[in-house]
């Protein structure tokens, strides 16, 4: 006759303990023993419960993670459920130890990272819980991103620590086709120190690139302080683009109320800063009646360039002129500038007969060359013209309305 078995009551108390604990080790899915770190191949959901000794009638927490595994597509935010009870906090760390923020949800049962997991990372997820009996646990998870194949880059204006002009804009140029225009517009996020209002409009740079642009609905106030914190990384171009792989960041000032007014019938360019005409200069703009006339409309002064080579036919003007050129402040992409042209002194005030650039006097030219600065409005007039700058070349945001500006923002 065999002996009957021990029933639980009489088990010693660490026996007992031990058999009320087993169940309850972490696991990933396939897999035996202990664990509590979870990465397995896939896309779906890891499932961890929380190491915790509950009470006679609290039940484990169990806690998924998405994405799980290796080289998983990158552009997709960490998700954390859990099952059992509440999330008491989440931190998602990548390998070069930054982290990606984030916020639970107000159930407490879902936490949802703010950036989406950038292309070539590994992460680790360390999940912290209470289950509905009060007993608190952890878990970890795992997992990698696929590299990109491709990059996208971004070339930025303007550089930052910098003091510009009341027209300055901010312009992104792209090394590839951005596609998810909407998806790139949503990370670029600016600040200013006045809630001046803005709009970003996407459109062709001269170069043939793509280029999105963020002007405000009128000229800058003087003094205000201007931030861009472009959170790209992670974020997928589109089909032929690529991934973004970091973040980019500038900050500059906004200078004088400076407006440089250009009257090329009456051959005169003026500077005005804060309402008050500083001085007025004779000047010769572009020669009427063919491609040697200027562009009116607004440009923006995008550069001072010093003493520079100018040669025509880089511009398709042949070989109408290649010499060296003193003061020269860069207008447009196509080659418009304002710039000192002693060769042309007869002409200055009195007539047009320039390549298309505006050309004052080595005297005038040195004291006008100190007073503006990159971000500077150049307002042209005059009858005969190749007619207003294009968006794109240069920046020729301005001669559209408000209206047509805002059009070109892929979150209208």
């Amino acid at each position: 006759m065999s002996r009957p078995g021990r029933s639980a009551a009489r088990l010693p108390a660490a026996l007992l303990a031990a058999a009320l604990l087993a169940p309850l080790t972490a696991c990933s899915p396939g897999t035996t023993g202990s664990t509590d770190t979870a990465d397995t191949t896939g896309t779906s959901g890891t499932t961890a419960a929380a190491q915790a000794s509950p009470g006679a009638e609290d039940r484990p927490v169990t806690v998924a993670v998405t994405p799980t595994g290796k080289q998983v597509p990158a552009g997709e935010p960490v998700r954390v459920t859990a099952t059992g009870g509440t999330l008491t906090s989440v931190t998602v760390t990548a390998a070069d130890g930054r982290t990606l923020p984030g916020k639970v949800a107000a159930d407490g049962r879902t936490w949802t990272s703010d950036r989406k997991a950038v292309p070539g990372a590994a992460y680790t997820v360390k999940t912290a819980t209470r289950s509905a009996g009060g007993t608190a646990g952890s878990s970890t998870a795992a997992f990698t991103t696929a590299p990109a194949g491709k990059v996208n880059k971004v070339d930025w204006r303007p550089g930052g620590a910098t003091t510009v002009g009341i027209a300055q804009p901010i312009s992104l140029v792209f090394d590839h086709p951005v596609r998810n225009r909407a998806e790139v517009e949503k990370q670029l996020k600016v600040t200013t120190s006045n809630d001046t209002e803005g709009s970003w409009g996407w459109l062709r740079d001269w170069s043939g690139r793509d280029r999105v642009d963020w002007r405000p609905r009128t000229y800058w106030k003087p003094g205000t302080q201007v931030t861009l914190d472009a959170e790209l990384n992670g974020t997928d171009s589109g089909a032929d683009g690529g991934w973004f792989v970091r973040d980019y960041r500038t900050a500059f000032t906004v200078g004088a109320g400076q407006i440089v007014k250009v009257d090329l019938d009456r051959h005169r360019l003026s500077l005005v800063r804060d309402g008050k005409t500083l001085r007025h200069i004779p000047v010769s703009g572009g020669t009427p009646g063919g491609d040697k006339r200027s562009w009116r409309g607004t440009a923006v002064l995008m550069a001072k360039e010093g003493t520079i080579n100018m040669n025509s036919e880089t511009v398709g003007l042949g070989n109408a002129y290649d010499k060296m050129v003193d003061h020269s402040m860069r207008l447009t992409w196509s080659g418009m500038y304002a710039h000192a042209a002693p060769w042309n002194a007869r002409f200055f005030g009195r007539s047009n007969q320039s390549s298309g650039c505006i050309g004052m006097s080595d005297a005038d030219a040195a004291w006008f060359y100190a007073q503006v600065r990159p971000g500077d409005p150049f307002e042209i007039t005059g009858k005969d013209t190749k007619g207003v700058v294009a968006p794109g070349n240069g920046f020729g945001a301005w001669n559209l309305s408000w209206a047509e500006w805002q059009e070109k923002s892929a979150l209208r």
